[in-house]
């Protein structure tokens, strides 16, 4: 199975490619425009033909898929709405076609409560003229592409919330073979599908092939969930991060009859999409999903990769008609000898270490807790923020230095009022002695007097 990554635009087109290595993706699915706003971007024949010889001799990254525009809804009963999609999912199929994508992922839009049944006749009408418009059989060199109606979330009015709603809109097309699916792993949790066991991811593998045949799985889109299954809603996450789980990834995309389909991841990464990380995670998960089966290693089914999923040289050599046949064909071996495939994968289990080797693989998932020992050290690391109130010490004893600044003037306040009563006290004795004076010096006028009026000396006029 290949792995590959939706990388993001800016630059040129085969700066795509580049991007992809960067992050080690065997396959990209890019935008051939703004994914929100209608105006398409223009190429010129000769940029396309630039992007098909990149992606033809490119040694890593083997495919290529493009996205359709969000705004595009081809359910809406809204003429308007419904004219302006076609024109751009048109547009958006010449493009990818150009580029000699693998298939082109259409979000078919929302029907807006008219209901599935009316919505179906206009769905079918817009992927028929698309598919007409866009199939220059004039141009030779670039190869047919297929639409790839993608299952929803479920939310609102969404035309293929279930694998069946989508076997019928390709029914009502006709059964035109330039129609496929992409089943994306976040969508189908999303509307309340589980594959947590392999007996669970065997039985969606199997309505898949009942419904549409395996031929029609032109990617799967590989995403974990934030949201909980049946919460009809689209939210990604990062692969074993999620509600989903590697687990449960692992036990539907390590099916080996899904060998053929590439997984591309539209993960968020760290907020700029797929990482290196999250590629080597999806590689992990899938080995871990092959063994919990017994089958062969990942790189032992590459050539079933190369079956369904052609290099651009290849697919632009083939011609529309021989290459369903070589579909059907690749796909037909893969289903004749399931159990000598079982069988002789445990006998390479045995023989081949790194079958037996891919728990050893998970060992740095193990080794996440010893990641986290920083986080337990960082108590010791705020050591020194205990030790700030001991620092601080010195300020608390400030006050105490200066308490005998603060005594100092008790104590001068003291002896002057010591002195100022002592003062008083003087100046009291003072008083007392100044009126014992006065006291001395009456009584002595006052004994003068009297004898100055003594009987020896009769007053005048006095009777004898």
């Amino acid at each position: 199975m290949l792995i590959g990554a939706h990388v993001r635009g800016g630059g040129t087109l085969v700066d795509r490619l580049e991007r992809g290595v960067e992050v080690g993706a065997d396959a990209i699915q890019i935008f051939t425009q703004s994914p929100r706003q209608w105006k398409p971007t223009q190429y010129a024949p000769d940029v396309l033909a630039t992007y098909r010889e990149a992606a033809g001799r490119h040694p890593s990254v083997r495919a290529t898929y493009c996205h359709a525009t969000y705004l595009i809804n081809i359910a809406t009963d809204d003429d308007d709405l419904y004219g302006k999609s076609v024109t751009c999912l048109t547009n958006n199929l010449g493009v990818a076609r150009g580029m000699a994508a693998s298939g082109l992922v259409l979000h078919i839009g929302s029907h807006k409560g008219s209901g599935i049944d009316a919505a179906l006749p206009r769905v079918a009408a817009a992927l028929t003229r698309a598919l007409e418009e866009a199939d220059d059989p004039g141009d030779q060199d670039a190869p047919r592409c297929p639409i790839l109606l993608e299952n929803a979330a479920g939310a609102g009015g969404t035309v293929g919330r279930t694998l069946q709603e989508l076997e019928a809109v390709i029914e009502t097309a006709g059964g035109d073979d330039r129609l496929g699916i992409c089943v994306d792993t976040q969508h189908l949790f999303a509307s309340g599908v589980t594959y947590a066991t392999v007996e669970s991811a065997d039985g969606v593998v199997e309505e898949v092939r009942t419904r549409f045949g395996l031929d029609r799985l032109g990617c799967m889109h590989l995403n974990d969930s934030k949201v909980p299954s049946g919460s009809n809603r689209d939210r990604h996450e990062n692969l074993g991060e999620g509600l989903i789980g590697g687990d449960a990834l692992g036990a539907l995309i390590g099916h080996p009859e899904l060998a053929a389909s590439p997984a591309l991841l539209e993960v968020p990464g760290e907020g700029d999409g797929p990482r290196a990380v999250d590629v080597t995670a999806a590689r992990r998960i899938l080995a871990a999903g092959a063994s919990l089966r017994g089958v062969a290693p990942p790189d032992a089914v590459a050539a079933l990769d190369q079956a369904r999923v052609p290099s651009v040289s290849a697919r632009v050599d083939a011609s529309p008609q021989k290459r369903a046949p070589a579909r059907r064909a690749a796909t037909a071996r893969a289903q004749e000898k399931p159990a000598v495939k079982k069988g002789a994968v445990r006998g390479a289990a045995v023989k081949k270490a790194p079958t037996k080797k891919a728990p050893t693989k998970k060992a740095p998932a193990k080794k996440a807790p010893a990641k986290k020992a920083p986080a337990k050290k960082a108590p010791a690391k705020k050591a020194p923020a205990k030790k700030a109130p001991a620092k601080k010490a010195p300020a608390k004893k400030a006050p105490t230095k200066k308490a005998p600044t603060k005594k100092a003037p008790t104590k001068k306040a003291a002896v002057k009022r010591a002195a100022a009563r002592k003062g008083t006290t003087k100046k009291a004795v003072a008083k007392k002695a100044g009126v014992k004076k006065a006291a001395a010096r009456k009584g002595t006028t006052e004994k003068k007097a009297a004898a100055k009026r003594s009987p020896g000396k009769p007053r005048k006029g006095a009777r004898r």
